[in-house]
């Protein structure tokens, strides 16, 4: 599919069809707490680093997210995508000069996924970071083939097929665009609630504590029933891109 991808900036007039795009996250995942701080601010202090895409129809199918950070020398986080956030938003308000560009989210209307609409925000993505002079983009990636939370992500990031490639299709993807897996983020987003909330948010019982197997969570939610509360924290796998700026 041939694709028309703007910076949001570029297009304000693309803000309403951008939100009301309809997605795949499962309900859970739009409550934690430092993703708000992002998605917040996106029109006002970041649609430099947001890209929409529209099909042959004027239509958005597909949008991209990044946030300029302040790195250093540091090595990247265990919190890789609250990580990037955060801290990308301190930057902001201080006022101060990012020296580091992150993947926040690719998002692919859900009737389209698999038509490769996500190599090309990657690419796009990739681009736009280089246009704004970063040397390489970082991203804490979400391995949407992890359908068994028992395993380690430690383990499954780095399983590949004969071909050599990742066995998860989303990590496949950035290998395929040259991204190098790096290490893992063991607590990149974390999700607290009350149980009545996770009741809400998954129509699953919570019911006695201990860990609850949550349709596409890629680890375990907590549940404490005598403090009435359940915690998911979950891993995320760092892969660096060059840009070639």
């Amino acid at each position: 599919m041939q694709l028309t991808i703007s910076v949001l900036a570029d297009r304000p007039d693309l803000v309403d069809p951008m939100w009301d795009m309809p997605n795949s996250w499962p309900e859970f995942m739009r409550h934690d707490p430092i993703g708000g701080l992002f998605y917040g601010n996106v029109e006002t202090r970041f649609a430099e680093y947001v890209l929409v895409a529209q099909d042959e129809k004027g239509e958005v199918v597909a949008c991209a997210y990044s946030v300029p950070f302040t790195r250093g020398d540091d090595e990247l986080p265990d919190n890789g995508w609250d990580f990037a956030i955060r801290n990308g938003l301190l930057t902001s308000l201080r006022g101060d000069a990012p020296d580091a560009i992150s993947a926040v989210e690719i998002a692919v209307r859900p009737d389209l996924q698999g038509a490769g609409l996500s190599h090309q925000m990657l690419v796009a993505m990739r681009d736009n970071a280089k246009r704004h002079g970063f040397a390489e983009l970082v991203a804490p990636v979400r391995p949407n083939g992890k359908t068994d939370i028992h395993e380690p992500m430690s383990t499954y990031a780095f399983r590949v097929r004969e071909d050599g490639l990742p066995v998860d299709p989303w990590l496949r993807v950035h290998v395929r665009a040259g991204g190098r897996i790096v290490k893992v983020a063991p607590r990149s987003m974390v999700i607290p609630g009350t149980v009545d909330e996770w009741r809400e948010w998954t129509g699953l019982p919570f019911d006695r504590s201990g860990p609850v197997h949550v349709p596409k969570a890629l680890s375990p939610v907590h549940c404490d029933l005598e403090h009435q509360i359940a915690t998911y924290v979950e891993p995320n796998v760092w892969v660096v891109h060059r840009t070639g700026a």
